[in-house]
């Protein structure tokens, strides 16, 4: 642990003594990944009849139809398009390798026994409260289901908070962006889809620490309540979720391409 801890205060001051993300002149929004959590043999949270991994799916493949429709300029890469189970380090690097500029996690929430409902986006960053770890954790510990996880990892381990004090050395120089885009999408998610926004939140994804560009992290309703389960399940609900991070979409493209 020591060692990684090492490795890990070394790339955190790399990016502490970065300056903030400065894009180049006339930068262009011109590739986005979105990636549906879960998958496979990882069905994610349940409610009584959905399965994150699915609700998730749709909604990713309805958001990437809007922006295809729209923007045929901007390429859409998914780190899934069915049902199987890509591990998280995957997904990063499926990000990585494409030199995106977006990244967006989409998932569904959950917290049996309490009427919890809404929407929140998460960015990465130290989580403030019980509940934002508990998030995280739940969401990081699908790592558990990989081979060989504690090298693949550098010995992270999901369920210990020694393993998150890591993130706190590190901020992200791309922490900025992400918020922007993040308070975009909640608003979106309150204003025009009437949904009850739960704000912007910071937590520990180990997805969104890997990915080298903004990224964000979406927890689109509480599987957990019936009435947002049933919300989730619909096409209607679907759409109007996907909708909504089409229109963030849109107007943070268009805000930070006029920058330049």
């Amino acid at each position: 642990m020591a060692s990684i801890r090492i490795k890990l205060f070394l790339v955190a001051i790399t990016l502490l003594n970065s300056s903030a993300y400065v894009r180049p002149p006339g930068f262009k929004l011109e590739t986005i990944v979105i990636d549906p959590g879960h998958g496979g043999k990882d069905p994610g949270t349940l409610g009584k009849k959905a399965k994150e991994k699915d609700v998730a799916l749709k909604i990713s493949l309805k958001l990437g139809k809007y922006i295809e429709k729209n923007f045929p300029d901007v390429k859409v890469i998914y780190t899934r398009k069915d049902d199987r189970y890509v591990a998280l380090d995957e997904r990063a690097e499926i990000a990585n390798r494409n030199k995106a500029q977006l990244f967006i996690c989409i998932h569904a929430n959950s917290l049996p026994g309490a009427p919890a409902y809404g929407t929140e986006t998460y960015v990465m960053g130290l989580h403030k409260d019980k509940g934002n770890f508990e998030v995280a954790k739940r969401e990081n510990s699908v790592i558990l289901m990989d081979e060989n996880y504690e090298q693949r990892y550098e010995g992270f381990d999901p369920k210990s908070p020694e393993s998150y004090i890591l993130f706190t050395l590190s901020q992200s120089v791309y922490h900025e962006s992400s918020l922007k885009f993040a308070q975009k999408l909640e608003q979106q998610f309150k204003t025009k889809g009437g949904r009850f926004s739960r704000g912007v939140k910071q937590a520990g994804f180990l997805v969104l620490w890997r990915t080298a560009m903004p990224s964000v992290l979406i927890e689109t309703g509480f599987l957990s309540n019936s009435k947002e389960e049933g919300f989730l399940l619909s096409d209607d609900g679907q759409d109007l979720i996907a909708s909504g991070i089409f229109r963030a979409f849109k107007e943070y493209k268009t805000e930070i391409e006029s920058i330049n």
